[in-house]
């Protein structure tokens, strides 16, 4: 935290970023984002307990591939809660089915959030998700349609998250800013994720797999009561801001806004290259992300042999990594921009290529390593970890090309980029019925394969200015 700080003071910027209201909204979202990655993610790690494996031995692992390891003993009273017989189709369609929801929401929120404002928006979005997350239990009882009925509905609240939250930082950060900002603002996601699966392993451990959803709803919960009382849509009706971080915010930002309020140019937006250069680098990117995201878990304890408990330990090893790295990569990124004067579509397309390519090759490598259980996790660890650099790359573009609709932009981007959400885990368990080895390889060559790809376009047709249909003066600072 003392290092984070140091990092938060920049002295050459003309309002100081130590306990200002830029730097309070990015650590508000943050946690925001740490309950929308918990409430995602939880499932995947109780998805291993809500299951009937009472045809295994107690140690619940005489099916997987490798050796099993040690497993200790559980406590009795962690047996009460209901289990169900889904076969691997229905357990993909389950942890699939949150990005049904979330994808219908991308665009309207981009616009909702641009036409009412975004706090309010996100605010209701997670709450949304929260109330439905503390209703999972009930409605896995009653049957896996009403789980997937209330997953598709979590999805639709989260759907709005990003869009609002990329609205909010087009009024709040300033340019040269921008890398730093947003990767303390995002690292949310990976703390969220990070946190959440050790913590629903050891929650599944000693109580039950139900109240995975009830302790991570009411986190939600306190967000939800900070982020009404905290958050204003934008500097100038922010109560409690200084008068020079207002003036300092909104002077570096207006020559990159757009003045022409309520009009957007869908036309100039869909026919953009610099945009589907974002799309088809956002798409590919996730498709590794989402697969890890809701599978590690199964792989773990279908192919590793690690126990419940040790599962969401280790399943958290490669979001540490891609925590860390994001928010360095967010530190260099503006470092280098800022004070090494490096074209902002150099840095962007470096931070991108090292983010997708990195993650390929590792991910390649841990489907050869076969049963070495050190050599597994530490490759699905590094190849998290350097993914977390694309934080700094195309994932942020939108702010560079386009400011005055960012939100707008990543709903786009993020409807493909949640496709691979959807269809991935289903493809996933399609190709691995038999959870077999090379099975999982298959897995593990596709996502690489789609990443590859998603570089290389990036690469040829991303740019880092403000595009001239969207604002007036086609001026970039620091471009």
């Amino acid at each position: 935290i003392y290092k984070l700080l140091q990092l938060m003071h920049n002295p050459e910027t003309n309002s100081p970023a130590c306990c200002s209201s830029r730097y309070g909204l990015a650590l508000l979202s943050s946690f925001g984002f740490f309950v929308v990655y918990s409430l995602r993610v939880n499932l995947s790690v109780a998805m291993v307990d809500m299951l009937n494996n009472t045809h295994q031995s107690d140690t619940n692992h005489s099916s997987s591939v490798c050796p099993a390891h040690a497993n200790p003993a559980r406590p009795k009273h962690n047996h009460t809660a209901s289990v169900y017989d889904w076969d691997s189709k229905t357990q993909g369609w389950i942890l699939g089915s949150f990005f049904y929801g979330y994808i219908l929401t991308q665009i309207p929120g981009g616009y909702l959030s641009g036409r009412f404002g975004p706090k309010w928006l996100m605010g209701f979005g997670i709450l949304g998700t929260v109330v439905f997350t503390l209703l999972t239990p009930v409605a896995a009882d009653l049957g896996a349609s009403y789980l997937i009925a209330v997953r598709v509905l979590e999805g639709i609240g989260e759907g709005v998250t990003f869009p609002a939250m990329y609205t909010m930082w087009a009024a709040w950060a300033p340019p040269l800013e921008r890398s730093r900002l947003l990767t303390i603002s995002y690292i949310g996601a990976h703390l969220g994720t990070v946190i959440s699966l050790p913590l629903s392993g050891e929650i599944c451990f000693y109580l039950d797999w139900t109240y995975v959803f009830y302790v991570f709803g009411a986190v939600g919960l306190v967000w939800f009561f900070l982020w009404s009382f905290l958050v204003f849509d934008s500097p100038n009706t922010h109560p409690r801001i200084s008068e020079r971080e207002r003036l300092y915010i909104t002077t570096s930002l207006k020559n990159e806004l757009s003045t022409s309020a309520g009009y957007i140019p869908w036309r100039a937006i869909l026919t953009s290259m610099p945009l589907w250069a974002i799309v088809v680098a956002h798409f590919s990117y996730n498709w590794t992300f989402y697969t890890l995201l809701t599978l590690l878990p199964t792989y773990m304890n279908d192919v590793l042999g690690f126990s419940i408990q040790q599962n969401g330990m280790l399943s958290a090893l490669p979001y540490i990594g891609c925590a860390v790295l994001a928010v360095l990569s967010g530190q260099l990124a503006d470092y280098l921009r800022e004070t090494c004067l490096y074209p902002t579509v150099v840095v962007r397309k470096s931070f991108s290529i090292v983010g997708m390519i990195g993650p390929a090759v590792f991910l390649l490598a841990a489907g050869f390593i076969g049963c070495n259980y050190t050599l597994a996790v530490t490759f699905l660890t590094i190849s998290s970890a350097l993914g977390g650099v694309s934080a700094s790359g195309f994932n942020i573009n939108h702010l560079d090309i386009a400011p005055s609709y960012a939100g707008i932009l990543l709903g786009i981007t993020n409807t493909f980029a949640t496709i691979p959400g959807m269809v991935g885990p289903v493809i996933a368990r399609e190709l691995t019925k038999q959870n077999t080895i090379e099975e999982w390889q298959t897995v593990f060559y596709i996502a690489a394969a789609i990443n590859l790809f998603g570089a290389a376009f990036y690469t040829l047709f991303g740019r880092g200015t403000v595009q001239p249909w969207a604002v007036h003066t086609s001026f970039s600072h620091g471009d």
